[in-house]
């Protein structure tokens, strides 16, 4: 027989001791709703909320189904970051694709976090080469209110992905980014296609990659 995510989320909160309630609470779905779903008045809750329920766990939605809540949670290093390098962030952070996987740090939560990789020596002595800076994105374009004046993983409308502190231009829609190493050159007049300030720095010592 099939398990269902009734089934599914039950086990889950036998094997971890955790209260129905405190699991909605930290995933931000419906208390009521899941209630009435495990008392069987209804048959399925949306993928949605079933990927929520799962983070709260703190694991995937496969893992959920397949009973394993002892994984560590891990991010995915969606690209490299540097003097300008070109990086394809834009997809891969949804998918929860990357080049690899790193655990999760401990402050963070793993739902919504996408890391990059420092590359070359353009952020030294902030950031290391190997280095991991931890980041979320609120929304798929634009720069959020929180983004100005902080150091931000951002990408710019060629396509090429950097690591500076954001300003607004002088120009309407333009964007200054400033460099974290003061040998290397400021640019003005940047136009932005998204901007997500850093939320965790990892040195490479740190760095822990999972399932290599």
């Amino acid at each position: 027989m099939e398990q269902t995510f009734k089934d599914a989320l039950a086990r889950a909160l036998k094997e971890t001791k955790r209260s129905l309630r405190s699991v909605c609470l930290k995933a931000g779905v419906s208390y009521d709703q899941m209630k009435s779903l495990m008392q069987g008045k209804s048959a399925s809750t949306n993928i949605d909320d079933g990927i929520k329920i799962a983070a709260a766990f703190g694991v995937s939605i496969e893992d959920f189904f397949a009973g394993v809540f002892d994984r560590q949670p891990s991010v995915a290093v969606a690209g490299r970051v540097g003097a300008g390098a070109h990086v394809d962030l834009v997809d891969a952070y949804a998918k929860g694709d990357g080049m690899y996987h790193v655990a999760c740090p401990p402050q963070l939560k793993p739902h919504g976090v996408v890391a990059v990789e420092v590359e070359g020596d353009s952020m030294l002595p902030l950031h290391r080469p190997g280095s991991v800076l931890f980041y979320t994105r609120a929304a798929a374009e634009g720069v959020p209110v929180e983004a100005i004046n902080a150091p931000c993983v951002c990408e710019d409308v060629d396509g090429r992905a950097w690591l500076k502190v954001v300003k607004i231009g002088s120009q309407e829609g333009t964007f200054s980014l400033l460099s974290l190493n003061p040998d290397s050159d400021n640019m003005h007049g940047v136009r932005l296609k998204w901007a997500a300030p850093v939320l965790l720095a990892l040195s490479p010592e740190y760095v822990v990659r999972v399932g290599d």
